[in-house]
């Protein structure tokens, strides 16, 4: 069965920093590509970041330069660092993927106080 399970999100100040972590069932991650999208306060579901199974990567113009997704095929999870972050990347964050349909994690909220 395909699970996703993320972890790290919280309450931090404008500036500050947050690591996201992904963890995924071990039949869907070494093949697929993995994102991160986040649903802030009364707007669409938006996607922030994408890693291919080689390791490419795509971000969001909004966070290109702050934020850096990652993954360690050992553990199967994927990372979003999160750097210089604004209170306009408040959200519920989630990680995804594709296994013969899509796959979403419980989502996990990201604060940032101004």
């Amino acid at each position: 069965q395909a699970q996703l399970v993320e972890s790290g999100g919280g309450l931090v100040q404008a500036g500050g920093s947050l690591r996201l972590s992904c963890a995924a069932s071990a039949t869907i991650f070494g093949v697929n590509a993995m994102d991160w999208y986040r649903q802030p306060p009364g707007k669409q579901r938006e996607l922030v970041a994408v890693i291919d199974s080689g390791g490419n990567t795509n971000y969001a113009g909004t966070v290109k330069g702050r934020f850096t997704i990652s993954r360690d095929n050992a553990k199967n999870t994927v990372y979003l660092q999160m750097n210089s972050l604004r209170p306009e990347d408040t959200a519920v964050y989630y990680c995804h993927t594709f296994w013969y349909s899509d796959v979403w994690g419980q989502g996990t909220q990201v604060t940032v106080s101004s």
